[in-house]
């Protein structure tokens, strides 16, 4: 469920269909060839507390007769502004209501909703069947057609919706856990409401409406975090999170019909919607390869662990999305179409990859870094003392995130150069590898070990996951390697200096994360002013142009 993927990893990534509430993309606007989106290394849980921080990016072919004066060039820079815009507001409200929520529950209330909601999501996943990918990449839409997929999507999302609501007792059987039944069904019609909005919002992406829906996104997280924390303060415990999820897609559900609702005939599917059928049908395959991959881990941890563990886990790794949300949204937006555009030009293409792993690269491993040295005393000022553990647990989890942000461009790969089933196959082969490591981690050393694992293994994946995307492309290994090492070389010093201070200063949270923190970034910055350093960052600062007006790229 879109509203509540918070809880279940949303596989919030480049070429992901357009399932979750923050589906807005500025770069759709750009007219690029059309590969296929598909998912991948996508982002992970924030238990429920905000609506889903999911950065989708497909690369849409934007309705013809829905594009503004001006032109599709001044759409996309308006696009970008507003988009990233409305991801800074989600970020703050999300950020918000993660430290007050926190202070106002216990990590089971988190962690029963987290239980749920690792189970359902593939329900949802079963409820797109891709085919928001699939509407966003077609070049028109008749009203008839229109009409068919509106039935089509609201008749998965009631199946969906019954099926899970039937298997209550059985995800509560899975757990141990007999409160869950009840949850379950509570929390199952937002399958049917999730169907109903998917094509109103796609409908709006293709229409270029992209302040509509980044005031729709950020008005239905604020109004279900509002919600949740009076929920909180009445008492409510877990239900307070239920009222998160409820009132957000409620309101969605409202504001969409207000201001997208096609005209829609009476029951019938024609044969016009086959098509779209089978390209979400590749676009599915990758999703539920992906979400499982980013999902059981929640139900190792929940089944072995129970609810109180993984309510900690899961707000780690709400900690982890907030910069990953950051660093891959804004880049993907726009650098995936351009990627498209550059497809025959093979040097500028290659610059560019070398230009985006270079930028991920200075961002994300001393951003990890420094929040992994200073992980305690930065949960226990944000959520509190009884969450300590969850900083422990998120500096493990801070190597996974490096892999998951340099796994984002893979993703560029394969969708800007058309080649999403070689995507697939490597997903068969590798997913089951991260799945393994879930079970394996936690066998050794419960959910530390399970977050350890993870993250090596992901380390690990990272260069045959390179060396399949780029096989065949112009793009070589040294292009991958050369951007990457100097970056990386930063991870070492910038996290044992911030934890060295943050030890050193003595006991108090906020102290050490400041002094922590501060020199962490001071080791970052003299570090930059080395030769070899100071040629990347004048790199950077022209990739950031480049991104800043694609058509000069």
């Amino acid at each position: 469920m879109s509203e509540i993927r918070d809880t279940a990893r949303d596989p919030g990534v480049p070429g992901e269909p357009v399932t979750g509430p923050a589906a807005v993309v500025a770069a759709e606007a750009v007219t690029v060839p059309e590969p296929d989106p598909v998912v991948t290394e996508g982002t992970m849980p924030v238990a429920a507390t905000a609506a889903t921080a999911a950065t989708e990016a497909t690369v849409a072919s934007p309705d013809p007769e829905a594009i503004p004066p001006g032109g599709l060039a001044r759409a996309t820079s308006r696009g970008v502004l507003v988009t990233l815009g409305g991801q800074w507001g989600r970020t703050v409200v999300q950020t918000v209501s993660t430290v007050l929520l926190a202070r106002l529950l216990v990590p089971e209330d988190f962690g029963l909703v987290a239980m749920v909601t690792a189970i359902v999501g593939v329900a949802d996943l079963l409820r797109d069947f891709g085919l928001s990918g699939a509407i966003v990449q077609v070049k028109k839409i008749s009203s008839e057609l229109w009409s068919s997929l509106v039935w089509l999507s609201l008749g998965l999302g009631a199946i969906c919706m019954v099926v899970v609501a039937a298997c209550a007792p059985l995800i509560a059987a899975l757990y141990g856990e007999p409160r869950l039944t009840v949850l379950v069904l509570v929390l199952s019609p937002g399958l049917l409401i999730n169907g109903l909005c998917m094509p109103l919002q796609t409908k709006l992406q293709r229409e270029l409406r992209f302040s509509t829906l980044a005031s729709i996104d950020v008005l239905s997280m604020l109004f279900g975090v509002t919600a949740s924390i009076a929920g909180a303060l009445l008492g409510w415990g877990v239900w307070s999170l239920v009222l998160l999820t409820g009132v957000g897609v409620v309101y969605r559900l409202i504001a969409l019909i207000r201001v997208a609702w096609p005209k829609v005939g009476r029951p019938r599917i024609n044969r016009e919607v086959m098509p779209f059928v089978g390209t979400g049908a590749n676009i599915f395959g990758v999703q539920l390869l992906n979400y499982a991959a980013r999902n059981i881990d929640n139900i190792v941890v929940g089944r072995f662990g129970g609810a109180a563990l993984l309510g900690l886990y899961s707000r780690a790794y709400n900690l982890l999305l907030l910069p990953l949300s950051q660093l891959n949204g804004p880049l993907t937006r726009v650098a995936l179409p351009v990627l498209s555009r550059l497809q025959d030009d093979h040097e500028r293409y290659r610059r560019y990859v070398r230009s985006a792993l270079l930028v991920i690269g200075y961002l994300a491993c001393p951003v990890f870094a420094v929040a992994a040295g200073v992980a305690v005393p930065l949960v226990e000022v944000l959520l509190g003392d009884e969450w300590s553990r969850a900083g422990t647990i998120f500096s493990l989890l801070a190597i996974a995130g490096v892999a998951q942000a340099f796994g984002n461009i893979q993703g560029w790969l394969y969708i800007s150069l058309g080649r999403t089933r070689k995507q697939l196959v490597y997903y068969v082969v590798t997913r089951p590898i991260v799945i393994a490591s879930f079970f394996l981690g936690y066998w050794w050393d419960e959910v530390e070990g399970l977050a350890l694992c993870y993250g090596v293994v992901s380390l690990l994946l990272l260069w045959p996951g390179f060396r399949m995307a780029i096989s065949g492309t112009a793009v070589t290994g040294a292009d991958v390697l050369k951007p990457v090492l100097r970056p990386a070389s930063l991870a070492v010093p910038c996290f044992l200096v911030s934890w060295g201070v943050a030890h050193v200063v003595g006991d108090i949270a906020i102290l050490q994360l400041l002094a922590g923190g501060l020199a962490g970034v001071l080791v970052l910055a003299l570090l930059c002013l080395l030769p070899g350093f100071r040629g990347d960052v004048k790199q950077i600062l022209a990739f950031v142009r480049t991104v800043r007006n694609p058509r000069n790229g």
